[in-house]
């Protein structure tokens, strides 16, 4: 494929965002727009230099390196993690999580109670106190381009499916293997690192063969599925 630089006007800033892990949509309007005009070169300027740009159906871009490590990233967790209680919390609270997470927004004054409600789960991604969840998870998710923040108001964007992809694949397998009363372990998704500046990748989740050990996804939907467990005890 003949590749014309000229137009490709704004390569330079849409490859510096993609290389940092950023996700490129209608957030970004001026990106977005080039992107969508010249995917296909694009694609083919991209994959020379080993990196896939996956266009996501539902609006937005990011990066895919050819290779890849196996070191699960804390962010990647901190951020996965969040989603799983997101949805979690706004499905106890009787709101849509696919609303919320799919344009809908989540207000900064929402978060100690957040906090509060999910204290043990949110110690294991070493998340203890407001300004740690805003600098660690809230801070990040703007950064990476899955959500955009306005005066006290986190807005969820489009690339927020990926994790609520990763969130919904799992809690469907909990229920199957529930319905089943079965032991078997569960799919998880992979969470892998590209460089040491913790730009992430998300590795869409696959079936898993059986392992005799517990992976640390599988202890945080068990811890998950206990801590509700104990809620609803409670309640």
């Amino acid at each position: 494929m003949n590749i014309d630089l000229k137009e490709l006007t704004q390569l330079a800033p849409i490859f510096r965002e993609l290389f940092k892990g950023y996700h490129i949509s209608r957030n970004s309007p001026e990106l977005y727009t080039q992107l969508s005009n010249q995917q296909d070169q694009y694609r083919a300027l991209f994959k020379s230099l080993g990196y896939e740009l996956v266009c996501d159906s539902r609006g937005f871009y990011y990066f895919v390196p050819e290779q890849m490590g196996a070191q699960v990233n804390k962010t990647a967790q901190r951020l996965a993690l969040f989603t799983f209680i997101l949805v979690e919390h706004l499905a106890d609270q009787g709101r849509d999580p696919l609303a919320v997470l799919d344009g809908g927004s989540l207000g900064r004054d929402e978060l100690p109670a957040l906090l509060e409600k999910y204290k043990d789960l949110f110690l294991q991604a070493e998340v203890t106190t407001q300004e740690e969840l805003e600098e660690k998870v809230m801070r990040r998710l703007t950064q990476l381009g899955f959500a955009g923040e306005d005066n006290g108001v986190y807005r969820f964007l489009a690339p927020m499916h990926r994790f609520l992809d990763v969130c919904l694949s799992v809690q469907q397998d909990r229920d199957l293997a529930a319905t089943l009363h079965s032991n078997l372990p569960l799919p998880t998704p992979e969470l892998v690192v590209e460089d040491a500046e913790e730009d992430i990748v998300i590795i869409e989740p696959e079936e898993a063969e059986p392992a005799p050990a517990e992976s640390e996804e599988e202890a945080l939907a068990r811890a998950m599925a206990e801590e509700r467990e104990a809620q609803e005890i409670d309640a």
